[in-house]
């Protein structure tokens, strides 16, 4: 290596040890840079800030004593809106709404305050962010409910970053244990209360067992008593002021049907924290005297400032390289950009060039204008990164003084291996850096700018023809939350089209956008395709009503107002002999500002592989914070040499997907063409009437409905139902094309492949029994994860979860000979009649199943399911027996006497009785405490 190679390579290296800021890091025992942002929507209100930081520095000591020892918040950033009056707060430099840790923002789906965090990965891994309402944060109501606000962002926190689960369950909040009881879902047992019925489902005030489960019905609740000796576990009631510690390996609550049994493998929230890598990398502080208050810095960015850096070079494609580059960031000036924004454009080939520096976008004169400095011609023949870079960074400058907060967009295909010369300048004056690579011949140290500074990073495969380029322009939209300012994707189409043959689509316009709808043609021939545009009422627009640019091949038509809602059909026809690449892309804004539009996100469980290790396609789709069901969901993936994979996603609690319904559609990914890059594109349809979910499917505190204090019980208010006529409805159906952050694949084996991948881990494994014979139900894995069909399946039981998990070969073996597995996907279901596992009047089996492909190998352990069969004490006389009709006549006086006295006693008592407290009431509902 070169001595200058060398340094940049240092310097390099240094840089990204340095940097980082985009993201929470531990150093020390201290966690730095929480970011925590209030949602533009918010209306101001300065309890929400001061509350922020009264509750994070709660947290962070009560944190501290439940990990004994070795964490805390040291330095917290909090986002303001642009939408909130300045007040000389500092700059954010990497900061975004969309990359907080915790969000401020409106209610889930109208569901009140329960905060909330957003996991959609396996157990142990990290989630998406936490979310607290403004009232929860504004009012003290909240705190007999959820605990104090420190408390309550500990248990969520542990949800956020290590990927533990709560200890109750709404679903099934009572469980029969194997001693014949009814035990109260938790962790730990040790936690004492009273049961209180709410509903009509009771008899006499009292809690009622159905007697076919064993289980209190509906409308039965436990309420806690306020003071406790127990101290653990946060993941259940933090809210209890003896409660300081995560349930471990000594206390856990085995046996209650909860998500953090099922999802963790029936081991403590305390032994996932001590997996984590947190724990592996950061000794315990010896003292508390170490720790400080965590320091905040507010932030608010005001200006939205972008520059685009172009790479003209003739390495990528020559005079075709220019055409789609002038298409698609075109395309991005008049129709993506927001309003207002700041936007300047330079041009680089062997050295840079100031094309224009920034103007305000105010109108569509001045996109125009914009749209005019693009580059029309190819330059030099070599690719000259930091050229670019460093006169963007001159024209942020002359705009702003500094680059806090602002964004270059970097698109470059040309092979430079120099970036090291300007990458630590670059990253740390503040920028937000989006990378566009096109082709395998950009240099692999592209990306590094997006990683450290937080911005999109995409990759589009050299063939130029497709709608890759116009696809990723249309991603780039602001971070800032407020999606009724942002352009969204409805449609990306591109097909060859033989001579004469036509494109023909249909794409859904809903109710929630329909402002500012372009529909965008490009084509490669030099006259432009015949097009048939026909709106839902039957109107037409043809080629005629479209704005041409027969130079770079486009043709634009912007619906006026507000387009109808309903179906859209496009037609392209190749009016020449020889076939072309067609291609049509759909945007449009969002209809109301009071009405969430339908957004999709897409993103991969991780950004680099190495073969075999599978990934992870995640799509979600919302309204709002409202999930979206029964959503088509299609993935693109594209590699270096333009070879493609489709994959349809699911939204159905198996394989990928822990949590059915939750509006985060997922599919395996481990098949790859060869070693590079890869880009991400989704392709999302509904076809029909879509209600948003109403459930709270995500991990969330949990709403205590009272307490026993000093033998009294108080009640806190009901919990608030969802407000249904704030549902939306969309008739009709919808349609989105989103794209994702690129990804990286090593290690891809040439040749031939063999054999190794197994079937994916079961994890909806479900049991039951009816009469003597349990009842299984599950998601059929495939025969490599969840594509194709496994060859058998290995089912096993045990009278402890444990020793499934630990010594499955050692457990109970059940006969599957005559089970043939399904495909992957399909709901499997079982029976078979266990060996009698009796004590007292309960039999309680555990069950978990592995799939075995064809060369024999084996999934993960599935989930660990319990079936319970409640055998009532009580005895019933029999068919056979025979009495007398004297022994008859006998049992009749002795029921009558019986009766009598009842009655008379009970008179008695009732008028002795006829005033009672309210806890004397609800201890007559159950006489001990549990």
């Amino acid at each position: 290596m070169s001595g200058g190679a060398a340094a940049g390579a240092a310097l390099l290296a240094l840089a990204l040890a340095a940097a980082g800021e985009a993201a929470v890091v531990l150093r020390d025992g201290g966690y730095e840079g929480l970011l925590a942002a209030v949602h533009p929507r918010v209306p101001e209100d300065g309890r929400l800030v001061a509350h922020l930081q009264e509750m994070i520095t709660e947290a962070s000591s009560y944190l501290f004593s439940a990990t004994k020892g070795r964490f805390y918040f040291r330095s917290v950033k909090i986002l303001i809106p642009p939408t909130w009056k300045e007040k000389s707060y500092e700059k954010p430099k990497h900061e975004t709404y969309e990359k907080a840790d915790v969000i401020v923002a409106a209610p889930y789906w109208k569901h009140g305050d329960d905060p909330y965090t957003l996991q959609h990965e396996a157990c142990g891994k990290m989630g998406k962010y936490i979310h607290f309402t403004p009232n929860f944060l504004a009012n003290d109501y909240a705190t007999d409910i959820y605990g104090s606000r420190g408390r309550t962002f500990v248990h969520e926190w542990a949800h956020l970053r290590w990927g533990v689960f709560d200890e109750y369950d709404n679903d099934r909040p009572f469980y029969v244990t194997g001693q014949n009881q009814v035990k109260v879902t938790r962790c730990s047992s040790d936690l004492t209360g009273i049961y209180v019925c709410e509903k009509n489902s009771c008899t006499d005030g009292s809690c009622v067992i159905n007697k076919l489960t064993g289980l209190f019905k509906e409308g039965c609740a436990f309420i806690p008593e306020r003071n406790q000796s127990a101290v653990s576990s946060i993941m259940y009631m933090q809210s209890l002021s003896s409660v300081a510690e995560f349930c471990n390996e000594h206390n856990h609550n085995r046996e209650a049907p909860n998500l953090q049994n099922r999802m963790c493998d029936y081991r403590s929230t305390w032994e996932v924290i001590k997996n984590s890598t947190d724990f592996e990398n950061d000794l315990p502080l010896t003292t508390s005297s170490l720790i400080t208050p965590p320091s905040f810095s507010l932030l608010q960015k005001r200006d939205r400032v972008i520059c685009l850096v172009l790479d003209v070079s003739k390495t990528i494609a020559g005079r075709n390289w220019i055409n789609r580059l002038h298409q698609a960031a075109e395309l991005y000036l008049l129709q993506i950009v927001e309003e207002n924004t700041y936007v300047g454009i330079v041009t680089f080939s062997d050295k840079g060039e100031i094309k224009t520096h920034v103007h305000q976008i105010v109108s569509n004169e001045a996109r125009k204008q914009l749209a005019s400095y693009l580059p029309t011609a190819p330059g030099g023949k070599r690719a000259n990164v930091c050229a670019g870079l460093r006169l963007a960074c001159e024209v942020i400058r002359k705009k702003e003084g500094h680059l806090y907060g602002s964004e270059i967009i970097l698109v470059t295909g040309g092979q430079d291996n120099s970036t090291g010369r300007c990458f630590s300048e670059v990253i740390n004056g503040g920028s937000v850096i989006h990378t566009v690579t096109v082709g395998p011949s950009a240099a692999k140290e592209i990306e590094d700018f997006s990683k450290e500074t937080g911005g999109f990073k995409f990759f589009v495969p050299e063939r130029l023809d497709f709608s890759d380029l116009l696809d990723v322009f249309t991603g780039i939209t602001s971070r800032s939350g407020d999606t009724f300012h942002q352009s969204i994707q409805i449609e990306s189409a591109g097909e060859s089209v033989a001579g004469y043959r036509k494109l023909r689509r249909t794409v859904a316009i809903d109710s929630t956008v329909g402002r500012e709808t372009f529909f965008v043609a490009t084509w490669q021939a030099a006259e432009p395709p015949e097009i048939i545009l026909i709106d839902p009422t039957g109107r037409s627009y043809t080629v005629k009503d479209f704005e041409l640019d027969s130079v770079f091949h486009v043709a634009r038509l912007q619906i006026p107002g507000t387009a109808e809602t309903g179906d859209w059909t496009y037609t392209l026809i190749n009016v020449h002999l020889a076939p072309q690449v067609l291609t049509m892309t759909v945007t449009s804004r969002a209809a109301n500002s009071t009405l969430p539009t339908v957004s999709v996100k897409t993103y991969m469980s991780k950004d680099t592989t190495y073969y075999p290790s599978a990934m992870v396609v995640y799509v979600q789709i919302s309204q709002g914070f409202s999930p979206i069901l029964g959503a088509s969901v299609t993935a693109i993936i594209s590699s270096e040499n333009g070879d493609t994979v489709s994959l349809e996603l699911l939204d159905n609690g198996a394989g990928s997907d822990i949590i059915k319904n939750d509006g985060i559609y997922s599919k395996y990914l481990f098949s790859f063409s060869g070693n590079g890059r890869y880009g991400l594109k989704v392709h999302v349809q509904a076809n029909r009437t879509t209600v948003p979910q109403t459930a709270m499917p995500w991990s969330h505190a949990m709403y205590i409905p009272g307490y026993v204090e000093n033998g009294k019980l108080k009640m806190n208010p009901s919990r608030p139902p969802a407000i249904e006529n704030n549902v939306q409805v969309r008739r009709g159906g919808f349609s989105r094309t989103a794209v994702g952050d690129s990804f990286t694949v090593s290690a891809v084996p040439i040749g031939p492949y063999i054999d190794i991948f197994p079937p994916c881990k079961i994890i909806d494994l479900d049991a039951r029994m009816e009469d003597d014979k349990v009842i299984l139900t599950w998601t059929a894995p495939g025969d490599d994860f969840d594509k194709g069909q496994a060859a058998s399946y290995e089912i096993r039981t045990s009278e402890t979860p444990l020793e499934l998990r630990d010594s499955f070969y050692n457990t109970t073996f059940v006969n599957t000979s005559i089970l043939s597995p399904r495909h992957a996907g399909c709901t499997e279901t079982f029976e078979f009649k266990p060996e009698a596992f009796t004590t007292g009047n309960t039999t309680v089996i555990y069950v978990a199943i592995r799939a075995v492909d064809d060369v024999f190998l084996r999934s993960e352990l599935s989930n660990i399911a319990q079936a319970v069969m409640f055998i009532p004490p009580m005895a019933y006389p029999t068919s056979n027996l025979k009495f007398g009709v004297s022994t008859i006549l006998l049992l009749f006086f002795v029921l009558l006497t019986a009766v009598c006295l009842t009655v008379s006693t009970s008179l008695c008592l009732v008028k002795k009785k006829k005033k009672k407290t309210l806890s004397e009431n609800a201890a007559r509902l159950l006489q001990h405490k549990v």
